[in-house]
């Protein structure tokens, strides 16, 4: 543990404080100053590039939908564990959309959820987030730092992955802060306010219900 917390904090000045999970409403609404990147504090610019897109569905689908989501957050696991299974189903297996997922960092369990969901790259990414999601309100309130990133290693463990390599992903400090960055780039852009939030062909709308997601879709493939 020692090691992990080292590397993160060399790579990434970390929130002050811990936002509690009862203290979002009906969506997360992102605090101010959420996390503090170390490209914050320094100078050089950091290369984002190197972050790879999680996507899911056809590439040519004429829909695209990208969903800004936190990993602790509650109403991003109830949107994932109801609504987005009915979406997917729906629209993005059928080639119909184009799903795009970006994290957004509240605190440093949500960081640490992200490195071990990218661990397995792109084909294990939803899988893990899917367990993540599953079992947010018993790793989010494990107790202390110590507990919460070993509960977030079993769930690795469960999707396949060895223990040599989820050390890796979470020790992976450069990694960390290009997250970081790459996050605050992305939300900046799109106006991003609160979680969950989702672009819709280039709109930014809130979080819905399947029966208004299902409306807008089926508005944008008609139109």
């Amino acid at each position: 543990m020692t090691r992990l917390m080292s590397g993160l904090c060399a790579a990434v000045a970390l929130a002050a404080g811990t936002y509690a999970l009862s203290s979002f409403n009906s969506q997360s609404r992102l605090p101010e100053n959420p996390l503090i990147g170390a490209a914050h504090a320094q100078e050089a610019e950091v290369d984002t590039s190197s972050i790879t897109e999680m996507v899911l569905g056809a590439e040519d689908a004429p829909v695209t939908l990208i969903e800004y989501a936190s990993y602790t957050c509650p109403h991003c696991a109830s949107f994932h564990n109801t609504v987005f299974k009915q979406l997917k189903e729906d629209y993005i297996d059928s080639g119909k959309v184009r799903f795009i997922y970006r994290e957004v960092y509240f605190d440093r369990y949500g960081l640490w959820a992200s490195m071990i969901a990218r661990c397995g790259g792109p084909e294990k990414f939803f899988g893990v987030s899917d367990l993540i999601y599953k079992g947010q309100s018993e790793w989010a309130r494990a107790g202390g730092a110590t507990e919460i990133v070993d509960e977030l290693r079993k769930i690795g463990r469960l999707s396949g992955l060895e223990n040599e390599t989820l050390e890796a992903c979470l020790q992976d400090g450069a990694k960390a802060q290009t997250l970081v960055t790459w996050y605050q780039e992305h939300a900046t852009k799109d106006g991003i306010q609160s979680t969950p939030s989702f672009i819709l062909n280039g709109e930014l709308i809130g979080n819905q219900s399947y029966e208004s997601f299902k409306e807008l879709l089926d508005a944008e493939l008609n139109g």
